[in-house]
């Protein structure tokens, strides 16, 4: 053992949120039982890339006494991550009818934008509150799958579109998710806390490589776990060396756009 610079995480500091999981480029931090923990001393270079991404100030880079930083043990770890993500996505999508890729068309529409031939019975309509009169929600998406750990980066609706990556909890949260946020867009969900970043980043980064992506929209919810969605697709963009423009939008847990 040698004494040498190692990153310390306050457990009592830590919230959970998972920010740090993915700024680990070592694979070095994973979150148990509800908080983050350095998983082995020789996985952590000392470097402190996780310390801007907690919010909840819970990392510190100190001095003291750890075993050698070993970049053979990051790498069998990196490899250990991508399996167990392998084989999640595996067990998720295999031979599951469910996940089939499907581009569909929207349909269905509001009877009161149709043409009126009688406007008389159309204000009637209107001040009795009839059946006819009441809009019925479209829904806006136009492919099948939409967990990011399902979706295929050589998918056709990713080409040319302007994509959407929303955080999962965004489209239960707002309720113009669909009018205002996905129309006329690609779709990609998941959770930066509880899903692998690593291999989001990866995936991520091949959508953006593979596709003519217009502009990438990134919805996320206000709490601060979710922002890690934000830091994923800026470290997929880096790596893709993709110059595509990028906007983000805050959901407040009440529905509110922030």
């Amino acid at each position: 053992m040698v004494k040498r610079k190692i990153v310390r995480i306050d457990e009592e500091k830590c919230d959970g949120c998972g920010l740090c999981v993915p700024a680990c480029e070592e694979g070095a931090i994973q979150i148990v039982d509800g908080k983050a923990r350095l998983l082995d001393d020789k996985l952590c270079d000392g470097l402190g890339d996780c310390l801007g991404e907690c919010p909840q100030g819970a990392i510190e880079i100190i001095e003291r006494e750890a075993d050698e930083f070993d970049e053979e043990a990051v790498k069998e770890r990196l490899k250990e991550l991508k399996s167990e993500q392998q084989a999640k996505t595996e067990a998720t999508a295999g031979g599951c009818p469910g996940s089939r890729m499907m581009q569909m068309q929207n349909g269905g529409g509001c009877p009161s934008s149709r043409p009126q031939s009688n406007p008389g019975k159309a204000k009637e309509q209107k001040e009795t509150g009839s059946e006819e009169d009441e809009c019925q929600a479209v829904s806006q998406l136009t492919q099948w799958p939409v967990q990011l750990h399902l979706v295929s980066p050589h998918a056709p609706y990713f080409d040319g579109s302007d994509l959407l990556i929303a955080a999962d909890c965004v489209p239960f949260a707002y309720p113009e998710f669909h009018n205002n946020l996905l129309k006329d867009k690609s779709v990609a969900i998941g959770c930066p806390k509880l899903d692998d970043g690593n291999s989001y980043v990866e995936k991520l980064a091949q959508i953006f490589t593979v596709n003519d992506i217009n502009s990438v929209t990134v919805a996320i919810m206000e709490v601060p776990c979710c922002s890690g969605m934000l830091s994923i697709v800026k470290k997929a963009l880096e790596l893709s060396e993709q110059n595509i423009p990028l906007e983000q939008v805050v959901i407040g847990v009440q529905g509110d756009k922030k």
